[in-house]
């Protein structure tokens, strides 16, 4: 059976907050991507042992780091190696507070991933060294404000690059963003399922009306097959965490905080939505 987590800025910047909450419904652990108002790379050492100390005390998990691993401008050299120092920061901070998956991206998405596809590939080769060489597991997640937009792109760009370090964050509900999504279960899933090491929950629904074509809605009311999707889980034996990434509001987050989360005004009125998600996850559980 998988283990369950949340984003701890799906609920509030501040940790106490989140860990109430992933101890109200008996959650294993929690997925750090900010905490107060700082994401993962910019954590000192001394906040990340405060926040190993609060997760020991209330007995969680940290699942993984959510870092913003190349979510940054294609051909921009400064950016690039600014973000190969955030994947070693992101490493050591993975390290102590002793998970090994960070999830990462490929670049934003240019509209061009078939003309620059072998760059791309070629310039994942540093990182795939350095995740190799410190034993950490970097898993791209598709994202559609990236270059790896969608299932079917993660997995050719996984295949291409052939690395044991490198495998899936796998979120369904990015498909219905992507407008060459496929189905996000069972079809994305069944292209990466043999390479999923982690996985995050949401839901959204398609709207014409939205500059994404689609809303972020409470698990369980959008178009993500969420009960087959974690039927399959259990099935299949997976024993790694799935991460509620709430990113539904009562009030509807900007397109450029759900592309770049972080800080107070993302997590605001998380922790009523995270409350709703998760109580809408664990009654699909019950019913499976």
């Amino acid at each position: 059976m998988f283990k369950t987590a949340v984003f701890t800025d799906e609920v509030s910047q501040d940790l106490n907050r989140a860990v109430n909450l992933a101890k109200e419904f008996k959650l294993q652990g929690v997925e750090i991507r900010s905490v107060w108002e700082k994401p993962p790379q910019a954590l000192t050492d001394a906040n990340v042992e405060t926040l190993k100390k609060t997760l020991d005390a209330a007995g969680l998990k940290v699942c993984a780091i959510s870092s913003p691993f190349l979510k940054c401008d294609y051909g921009n050299e400064e950016q690039y190696r600014q973000h190969l120092d955030i994947l070693r920061r992101c490493i050591r901070v993975a390290k102590k507070l002793e998970t090994d998956i960070i999830r990462g991206f490929v670049f934003w998405n240019t509209g061009r991933a078939e003309e620059i596809w072998d760059d791309l590939v070629a310039l994942y080769q540093e990182p795939k060294n350095i995740v190799e060489g410190e034993g950490i597991t970097l898993g791209i997640e598709n994202e559609a404000s990236t270059h790896i937009s969608t299932a079917k792109r993660l997995q050719r760009f996984l295949t291409d690059l052939n690395s044991p370090n490198i495998k899936v964050v796998w979120d369904p509900c990015n498909e219905v963003f992507a407008p060459d999504g496929e189905a996000p279960f069972p079809d994305g899933y069944n292209r990466l399922k043999a390479d999923i090491a982690h996985v995050h929950v949401k839901d959204a629904r398609r709207d014409e009306t939205a500059k994404e074509g689609a809303r972020c809605v409470p698990i369980g009311e959008g178009v993500v097959d969420w009960k087959g999707q974690f039927k399959a889980l259990i099935d299949s034996d997976y024993d790694g965490w799935v991460a509620l990434e709430t990113h539904w509001r009562p009030v509807a987050l900007s397109e450029d905080l759900l592309n770049r989360p972080g800080g107070s005004a993302f997590s605001e009125s998380g922790e009523q939505a995270s409350y709703i998600c998760l109580g809408n996850i664990f009654r699909m559980l019950e019913e499976i």
